[in-house]
C-alpha cells in the first residue's frame, strides 16, 4: 500500500513541476505579480494534494494516458487562475490567458477519445475530468465577472452550490446515467466564458449570450436533481429542506437589496449579509427559546427595513430624495391620481393593491422564514458554525485584497439608523419652517407700493412642467429656444435667463409652485400643508392687493381646487371643465399647452377695459409620460380643439416610449420644445405691447432623463417688450436670451418672491 502511495505522487508532482515552469514562462512572457505567483501556486499545491488523495481513494498507482492530458488540462487552467488573479491589479494579457483557456477546451475532446481507446476509461478519470471543467469554467467566470457583472459567477458556481447541498441532502450524492446533453452543456459554459473574455462580441450579445448559457446550464442542473430526487424515491424531508432553503434565500435577498446607489441586478446579492452572520452566532449561544424570539423581532425590523429600502429606490428614481415616513405617505393619493391619468384608474388601483399586498407579504414572510432558519440552525449547530466560518472568510478576503465581488459597502443595519436620523432631522425640520413662518417683510406693505415697476402689464407667471436644467443639453430644445429667441426679437420682446434651485425633483410639482409663490422653501408634504393654514402674502396676493385681475390656469385639473381661493386668493380659476375644449387628451395632459394659452386670451387677455391681469398659467405637455405629443397648428384654427382630434393616435403610444431609456428622454425633449414652441409663437401672435412672463420651469425630469445625482436646477426667464422691465433686474445679473448658459446665476427658488417684488415695487 506504501509503494502505490509513494508511487502515486509522481503524477501530482510532475504537474507540480510543470506549473512552476508554466508561471515561469508566464512570469517572462507578460509578468506576473506577486498575487497572480501566489494563486498559481496555491493551485497547483492543491491540484496536487487532490489528485493524489482521489489516486489513493480509487487505489491508482500511476495515472493513464488519458488522465496526464486530463492534468495537462489542469495545468493549463491553474496557470489561467494565474492570469486572472494578476488581472485584478493590471491589465490583463487577454491573447495569453484565451490561449490556455482554448487550448484546455480542445483537450477537453482529446482525454475522453484516449481513454476510450486505450481501454482506461475509469470513475477516476471521470471524475477527474469534470472536476478540471468545473475549475476552469469557475476561473473564467471570475475573470469574465470583472466586466460583465458579478452574476456571471453562478455560472462558475453551480457545480460548487450543488456539491454544498449534497452535505445537506445525501440523496444528491448518487450517480445517474451519463447524459450526452450534460457534457454539451458543460462544453458551451466553457466556450461562452472563452469568448466573453476574449472580447470580440459587443457588450450587448455578450450578456445575451452568457444569460443564454447560464440558462441551459439551470435546466441541466435542474434535470439532473429531478432524476437523483426521482431515483431515491421522492425522499422524505424534502419539501421541508425546499421550504428551509426560500427561507434562506428569502432572508438573504432582504438583507442585500442594495440602497438607491447600488444597482438591483444579480451581483448585488452574490456578496455575504455581515447581520446574518451575526444572527447565525446569537442562535448558536442564545437558548433555543429566546432565539426564537429574536429572530421574530429580527425578521420583522428586516421586513420593514427592506420596504423602506425598495420605498428608497422608488423615490430616488422619480424624486432624487429617499423616503420620508413622517411625510411621504400623503403623497399616496396623489400618487394614485399620477398613475390613474397614465394607466387608468382601475390599473392604478390595481397597482396600488399589488405594491400592498407584496408590502405585508414581505413584513409577514420574513419574520416566520427568520424562526424557521433559527430551528435550522439549533438543529445543526456545528455545520453551521462551519458554512458561518466560510462565508465569513469569503466576505472578508475581498475586502482585504481586492479581489472578488465588492463587499457590501452599506449593510441593511445601516438603512435602521438612517430612518433613525431622518425621523429625527423631518421633525426638527418642520420646528424650523413654523419659525420661518412667522417671518415675512411684505406682511404690511401696502398696495400701492407694491409692482409699481409692472403698472399696468399683463403678467403671465409661466411654469412649464418638468422643464429642468438638463433639457438644455437636448439640441431638440436647444433648436427649440433658438427659434423661440428669433420669435420674441421679430415680435419685439427681449429676455434675460438664469436658473432657480427648485425644492423637489421628477414631480409634486405644487412644492415648487408653493415656494415660488410664498419665498419660503416648502420641499415635502407637510410643509405643504401647514404653510396653506396661514396667512402668508404670495406673489399672487402682492399682485391683487395692487389691482390686478389674479388667475390660476390649471388644465390638468378636474376638479374643484380650494387653495385656490383660500390661499392664494384668486379671482378666477379655470381648468379642464370650464375653459370649452372639446378635443381629446393626451395621455396626463388634458389639453395641448396651444389650446392652454388661447383659451387664456379668449377667457382674459382679449376681453376689452379690463384690469391688468396676473395669471399663473401651468403647461402641462411636457408631463411624464411624454407621449403622445400633439403639432403646432395656425393659432386660427385653435378653435375649441377638435383640430387636435387625430394627433393622439398619430403619435407613440406611452407604452412604446418606455421600453427603452434612449426613446424616454427623446420623448422629454421633444415634448419641452414642444411647450417651448408654444409659448413663444403665442407670445408672437398676442401682439400685446403690455405682456411681461416669467418662463420657469417646476422641477427636473425624473432620474431615467436626468440621471441619478443631477442637480434641482432649472431655468428660468423674463420676457417683456418694454425695456424699462428688463433693465430693472439688469442688476440680478441674468443673461440675454431664453437660455441661461453654465455660468448664469442659480438662486433657491425660495428668494424669488422677495427679490421681485422689491425689484419692481416702489
Amino acid at each position: 500500500m506504501r509503494l502505490v502511495q509513494v508511487r502515486g505522487l509522481t503524477g501530482p508532482l510532475a504537474a507540480l513541476a510543470y506549473l512552476l515552469v508554466l508561471l515561469g514562462v508566464l512570469a517572462a512572457v507578460v509578468g506576473l505579480d506577486v498575487t497572480g505567483w501566489a494563486v498559481g501556486v496555491v493551485c497547483g499545491v492543491g491540484l496536487a494534494v487532490l489528485v493524489a488523495r482521489a489516486m489513493v481513494h480509487h487505489r491508482r498507482d500511476r495515472l493513464g494516458p488519458a488522465d496526464r492530458v486530463t492534468l495537462t488540462r489542469a495545468v493549463l487552467a491553474c496557470g489561467v487562475a494565474a492570469l486572472t488573479a494578476d488581472s485584478f491589479g493590471r491589465q490583463a494579457p487577454v491573447a495569453v490567458l484565451v490561449t490556455l483557456a482554448t487550448i484546455g477546451l480542445v483537450l477537453d475532446g482529446v482525454d475522453g477519445k484516449v481513454a476510450r481507446r486505450t481501454g482506461t476509461v475509469s470513475a477516476f478519470g471521470a471524475r477527474f475530468d469534470m472536476e478540471v471543467d468545473a475549475f476552469l469554467i469557475l476561473v473564467l467566470s471570475v475573470y469574465v465577472g470583472r466586466t460583465t457583472g458579478w452574476w456571471v459567477l453562478a455560472i462558475g458556481g453551480a457545480r460548487y452550490a450543488f456539491v454544498a447541498a449534497s452535505w445537506a441532502l445525501p440523496w444528491l450524492r448518487a450517480s445517474l446515467p451519463p447524459r450526452y446533453w450534460a457534457k454539451v452543456v458543460a462544453a458551451i459554459q466553457g466556450i461562452v466564458l472563452t469568448a466573453a473574455a476574449a472580447g470580440f462580441l459587443p457588450d450587448a450579445v455578450t450578456t445575451v449570450v452568457l444569460l443564454i448559457a447560464l440558462a441551459l446550464l439551470t435546466e441541466s442542473f435542474g434535470r439532473h436533481t429531478w432524476g437523483l430526487w426521482r431515483q431515491a424515491g421522492s425522499p422524505r424531508g424534502t419539501r421541508a429542506t425546499v421550504v428551509s432553503a426560500l427561507a434562506v434565500a428569502l432572508l438573504w435577498a432582504a438583507l442585500l437589496v442594495p440602497d438607491h446607489t447600488g444597482s438591483l441586478s444579480p451581483a448585488a446579492f452574490l456578496r455575504v449579509p455581515l447581520e446574518g452572520l451575526v444572527f447565525i452566532l446569537l442562535v448558536c449561544l442564545l437558548p433555543s427559546r429566546l432565539a426564537q424570539v429574536l429572530a421574530l423581532i429580527g425578521g420583522l425590523l428586516v421586513g420593514l427595513l427592506l420596504v423602506v429600502r425598495l420605498l428608497d429606490r422608488g423615490f430616488y428614481f422619480a424624486f432624487d430624495r429617499g423616503f420620508h415616513p413622517v411625510y411621504d405617505a400623503a403623497y399616496a393619493g396623489s400618487a394614485l391620481s399620477l398613475l390613474g391619468d397614465s394607466i387608468g384608474h382601475v390599473g392604478a388601483v390595481a397597482v396600488f393593491i399589488a405594491v400592498g399586498v407584496l408590502c405585508l407579504g414581505l413584513l409577514a414572510l420574513l419574520p416566520l422564514s427568520a424562526v424557521r432558519v433559527t430551528r435550522l440552525v439549533a438543529r445543526h449547530r456545528r455545520p453551521t458554525l462551519r458554512i458561518a466560518a466560510v462565508l465569513a472568510v469569503i466576505s472578508i478576503v475581498p475586502a482585504l485584497t481586492g479581489i472578488g465581488p465588492e463587499p457590501v459597502r452599506r449593510p441593511a443595519s445601516d438603512s435602521a439608523a438612517r430612518l433613525t436620523a431622518q425621523v429625527r432631522d423631518d421633525l426638527r425640520d418642520q420646528q424650523e419652517f413654523v419659525r420661518a413662518l412667522k417671518q415675512d417683510p411684505f406682511r404690511d406693505t401696502p398696495g400701492n407700493e407694491l409692482l409699481t415697476g409692472l403698472s399696468g402689464k399683463d403678467v403671465l407667471l409661466v411654469f412649464v412642467e418638468s422643464y429642468g436644467r438638463t433639457a438644455l443639453d437636448s439640441p431638440v430644445v436647444g433648436s427649440a429656444l433658438e427659434a423661440g429667441d428669433q420669435r420674441l426679437q421679430q415680435a419685439g420682446f427681449s429676455s434675460r435667463s438664469g436658473f432657480l434651485t427648485s425644492p423637489t425633483f421628477g414631480g409634486i410639482s405644487w412644492l415648487a409652485h408653493s415656494t415660488l409663490q410664498s419665498g419660503l422653501w416648502v420641499n415635502n408634504q407637510q410643509r405643504y400643508d401647514h404653510l396653506l393654514t396661514l396667512d402668508r402674502v404670495t406673489l399672487t396676493d402682492a399682485f391683487g392687493r395692487a389691482g390686478w385681475r389674479t388667475v390660476a390656469d390649471v388644465p390638468s385639473n378636474d376638479k374643484d381646487w380650494p387653495e385656490a381661493k383660500s390661499y392664494y386668493h384668486y379671482d378666477a380659476v379655470y381648468d379642464r371643465r370650464n375653459v370649452g375644449y372639446a378635443g381629446p387628451s393626451f395621455s396626463y395632459a388634458s389639453m395641448p399647452d396651444q389650446y392652454t394659452l388661447a383659451a387664456l386670451q379668449r377667457l382674459e387677455l382679449d376681453k376689452p377695459d379690463r384690469a391688468p391681469v396676473m395669471a399663473e398659467v401651468d403647461l402641462v405637455s411636457s408631463h411624464t409620460p411624454w407621449a403622445p405629443l400633439p403639432r403646432l397648428v395656425d393659432w386660427s384654427r385653435v378653435g375649441d380643439g377638435s383640430v387636435f382630434g387625430p394627433m393622439p393616435a398619430e403619435g407613440d403610444s406611452p407604452e412604446d416610449v418606455w421600453r427603452q431609456p434612449d426613446r424616454v428622454r427623446a420623448a422629454y425633449a421633444q415634448s419641452i420644445a414642444y411647450s417651448l414652441d408654444a409659448l413663444t409663437s403665442f407670445v408672437q401672435q398676442a401682439h400685446d405691447r403690455n405682456l411681461v412672463l416669467v418662463v420657469l420651469g417646476d422641477h427636473q425630469p425624473a432620474s431615467i432623463v436626468s440621471g441619478n445625482g443631477a442637480s434641482h436646477d432649472v431655468p428660468v426667464s423674463i420676457i417683456a417688450a418694454d425695456p424699462t422691465v428688463t433693465d430693472r433686474a439688469a442688476d440680478w445679473g441674468w443673461q440675454p436670451g431664453l437660455r441661461p448658459g453654465a455660468g448664469a446665476p442659480v438662486w433657491p427658488m425660495d428668494t424669488f418672491r422677495d427679490r421681485f417684488l422689491t425689484t419692481y415695487g416702489r
